[in-house]
């Protein structure tokens, strides 16, 4: 993306209104509302045991813009674990590159950007594995092994089962207290 509207982009993304999560792909501008319980509830089982299997120097973070400019995209993912040492890096946004996953759940209303916006931006910018838990069909999928701009691995399983987390976290995530959408 040529750096200038990237920089336009980028300035009318930061102008918007708080309350809303904010990102940038290609030359659209997602925004989305405060999420659901069940949403909170289920990033909230998941992170408990990534924390157990997180590497050294690294933490754990939400909503933090995570931006790739190559890429012309700027995406805030609802976690994702980066070295610690990037609280000296200056400025808003945090290199995409740095991050060792991107975990979402997907949202009722704009299943599309996980599924579809985010699938294509996160290899692209970088991101090693990207983890979708969605409440509304019951699965956990999970992509890795990343090239340019595609993952060549997929591997889904349903709410009550387990999936592996490869390397550097290496461990089962247990699926069996996942909480599905109630419409």
């Amino acid at each position: 993306m040529n750096p200038e509207r990237y920089r336009l982009l980028e300035e009318a993304r930061r102008s918007l209104p708080d309350g809303y999560k904010v990102e940038l792909s290609g030359d659209v501008i997602v925004m989305q509302a405060s999420p659901r319980p069940t949403h909170q509830l289920n990033l909230a089982l998941v992170q408990r045991q990534f924390e157990a299997h997180c590497p050294p120097g690294y933490f754990p973070t939400g909503n933090s813009d995570l931006s790739s400019p190559g890429a012309g995209a700027v995406r805030n993912p609802d976690l994702t674990y980066l070295p610690e040492d990037v609280v000296d890096l200056s400025g808003h946004e945090i290199p995409a590159e740095l991050a060792l996953i991107a975990v979402e759940v997907v949202s009722p209303s704009n299943p599309e950007n996980d599924w579809t916006g985010k699938v294509r931006d996160y290899p692209r910018m970088g991101f090693p594995l990207y983890l979708i838990i969605d409440p509304r069909q019951r699965t956990v999928t999970l992509f890795s092994e990343p090239n340019r701009d595609r993952y060549h691995t997929r591997t889904e399983r349903e709410f009550g089962e387990t999936i592996r987390i490869p390397e550097p976290f290496g461990f089962e995530l247990d699926l069996a207290r996942l909480v599905p959408y109630r419409d």
